[in-house]
């Protein structure tokens, strides 16, 4: 019973110490998915219990894609629950900040410091919420939780080539809403900074 207990313990320690530093990381993925924080919450919590129960069987080399899958799950398997039907306004009327890297930054390339305002601006987060799923998960993995295109490729059980298509759609949509919008136009002279994604709409490396 002692020997039980103990392993158990250290068990715990060992999967609190590989997954909590990704615990920003799963809420920001989750909320962009589940559209409102309290739905996010519970993905987030449901993933956690099931990641803990299947740590002993992780052979991966990197926690946060393995952990991002199971969330992934968890969060379709809510939705399929409840028939939800998506809709963007609760992500974009959120008043928690979406937490991440710039969305305007060149892959491989540090993101401008002029870019986290912008992440905030609700007219951004609807922008996002209102891309279709496949490309709206496949963003934000990349430009939110800084996954690899193997590493997202891993967590949506999809060929590179088919997450590199995505986010080259997803990046060329969130162009061409975002010229069309006043309202980031106006917030930041910045915008210019999306429009290397125009020339490179099929090419995207690693």
């Amino acid at each position: 019973m002692t020997y039980d207990a103990t392993a158990g313990d250290e068990r715990a320690r060992r999967f609190r110490d590989a997954s909590l530093p990704h615990i920003d990381d799963a809420y920001t993925f989750a909320h962009f998915l589940m559209r409102n924080e309290a739905d996010a919450a519970d993905a987030v919590q449901e993933c956690y219990l099931r990641a803990l129960r299947r740590f002993d069987g992780f052979r991966g080399a990197a926690v946060k894609p393995w952990l991002l899958a199971i969330l992934r799950s968890a969060c379709y398997e809510k939705l399929a629950r409840r028939g939800r039907h998506e809709t963007s306004t609760d992500l974009a009327n959120s008043r928690r900040p979406a937490a991440g890297p710039s969305l305007w930054r060149q892959p491989e390339t540090p993101p401008c410091p002029a870019m986290p305002n912008r992440q905030d601006s609700a007219v951004v987060r609807r922008l996002i919420a209102a891309l279709p799923i496949p490309l709206r998960e496949a963003f934000v993995l990349r430009e939110f939780n800084g996954l690899s295109y193997r590493e997202i490729a891993e967590v949506v059980s999809a060929p590179v080539e088919t997450v590199m298509s995505r986010l080259a759609r997803a990046r060329a949509m969130l162009l061409w809403k975002a010229t069309d919008s006043c309202a980031i136009a106006a917030d930041s002279p910045a915008l210019g900074a999306w429009e290397y994604d125009s020339a490179e709409v099929t090419i995207i490396s690693d």
